[in-house]
């Protein structure tokens, strides 16, 4: 089986994505929006507005890490991540090569952006220095940890001990506040199954896979073709399959406001992601019946550790997404049913000091006509899901489970449209919605927000509505 060796950000937002409207907490009015218009000035005191941006790709140069000093705040250090041992905590730390920094910042005014944090020299590291690295040998999540002892110089650097540190740590009571496209050549698509096959676009021309030279910039798209297990007695005719894609492009949305400062923890941050989506998939044919559970095929993973860039401090965020098939079926009912649907989505975690935690899902939707019909006397269910994970320097923050579904039953034979065109024999109906649960979890605590003591459901939804049905004689 193929892997191509790319990297995402996102999914777990394709089908998070679709947490339709209806189903939202809206972010803490504390604090503006993500990707909303900064409304934060440097302040007297020293705050700083920080740039949010993508980290450089494409040099060999490695991106030196940020530190915080005391109550000083984050600086672009001339020091990389050689290496580190998880079990331990100790890690090694050596100069780093010049030019492998963040790009210049774009911001217009007064802010503390890439540009505003020039490389400091490469000062030893000490004990209370709080550390942040890209992916970074035996760091394969990025490293953000605290000095806690300087055991000596070693032939590769300076090797020191550290512990888990926080982004209160690390970004002290500096505010940040932005959207960053996923670069969709950085997936990682690892096939599970035969028929799928995964595409992209991006800028300068660069396009791959075989949907690739159709897509919009920017755009990735993850298409499947899966047979299902055909009932005993269904004809040759009647073999059942799931076919259809997903395509979005994806940004990743970050929010900080350092508020008191790090000893005090943020007063509000963000985690989530956003953008436009769509999607086409049918069903066909006579699915077996279920035994037990509904029968759920797995048919890609997609992976990614993008790394945005705050400031001088690298922010490594992990996303993990399982997309599959599922179809729960009474091994009489013969489907055929296309539906496309587009949108925009939003999903991901927000804080706000005195309040907590809330999960944040919105979603716009938007359906073309349904065109299907319902064969003999039974029901039908599929699903075209996904299970995704959003978190930060490889600790989960956000899981949900998200499943669009179209569902049809029947007592005789019709065939419909949702255009009002029907020709029964009998009553049939047809259904499309979708289930979505999912959780916060304690780890998001590596903002510097205090634990969360349980698990914060985003809420177990189920929305469905009818999409045609009718009856013999009308």
């Amino acid at each position: 089986m193929r892997t191509l060796a790319r990297r995402l950000l996102v999914p777990g937002l394709t089908t998070l994505a679709l947490a339709a409207a209806g189903c939202s907490s809206p972010a803490p009015t504390t604090a503006a929006g993500p990707g909303s218009p900064a409304a934060l000035a440097p302040a007297a005191d020293g705050t700083r507005q920080l740039d949010v941006d993508a980290a450089p790709q494409g040099s060999s140069a490695p991106i030196p890490i940020a530190r915080t000093r005391g109550d000083q705040g984050p600086e672009k250090a001339a020091l990389k991540v050689a290496s580190y041992d998880k079990t331990s905590g100790r890690a090694v730390i050596a100069a780093a090569q010049q030019g492998g920094g963040p790009p210049p910042s774009r911001s217009a005014g007064p802010s503390a952006g890439p540009s505003a944090a020039p490389t400091s020299p490469a000062k030893p590291v000490a004990v209370g220095d709080v550390i942040a690295s890209a992916p970074a040998p035996g760091a394969p999540d990025g490293l953000l940890a605290k000095v806690t002892e300087v055991v000596g110089k070693t032939d590769r650097g300076t090797e020191v001990k550290t512990a888990p540190a926080t982004l209160a740590a690390a970004l002290g009571d500096d505010k940040a506040d932005g959207k960053v496209p996923v670069d969709p050549s950085s997936v990682v698509v690892e096939p599970l199954m035969k028929g799928v096959t995964f595409s992209w676009a991006k800028g300068q021309g660069a396009r791959f896979g075989p949907e690739g030279a159709k897509l919009p910039l920017g755009t990735l798209r993850l298409d499947v073709d899966a047979a299902v297990d055909t009932a005993p007695d269904a004809p040759a005719s009647a073999g059942a399959s799931v076919s259809g894609f997903v395509q979005l492009a994806p940004r990743v949305e970050f929010s900080y406001d350092g508020g008191k400062g790090a000893g005090h923890g943020p007063d509000a941050a963000f985690l989530g992601m956003s953008g436009d989506w769509s999607s086409q998939w049918a069903l066909k044919g006579r699915a077996a019946a279920s035994t037990g559970a509904p029968k759920r095929i797995p048919f890609a993973k997609l992976r990614s550790n993008p790394v945005i860039q705050v400031g001088p401090v690298p922010v490594v965020v992990n996303l993990e997404l399982t997309c599959y098939v599922q179809v729960e079926a009474d091994g009489r009912v013969t489907l055929d049913v296309r539906q496309d649907v587009q949108g925009d989505f939003r999903v991901g975690g927000s804080y706000a000091a005195g309040t907590g935690w809330n999960p944040v899902s919105t979603s716009a939707v938007r359906s073309t006509p349904v065109k299907a019909s319902v064969t003999a006397a039974g029901r039908v269910k599929g699903a075209l899901g996904a299970e995704a994970s959003v978190g930060l320097y490889g600790a989960v923050g956000v899981t949900a489970d998200f499943a669009p579904y179209l569902r049809g039953e029947a007592d005789a034979a019709a065939s419909a449209s949702s255009d009002g065109k029907t020709s029964a024999n009998g009553s049939w109906a047809l259904y499309g919605g979708f289930d979505l649960n999912g959780q916060l979890q304690l780890q998001l605590s590596v903002f510097g927000t205090p634990l969360v003591e349980r698990r914060i459901p985003l809420g177990a939804l189920h929305r469905e509505r009818p999409l045609v049905s009718g009856r013999a004689g009308r």
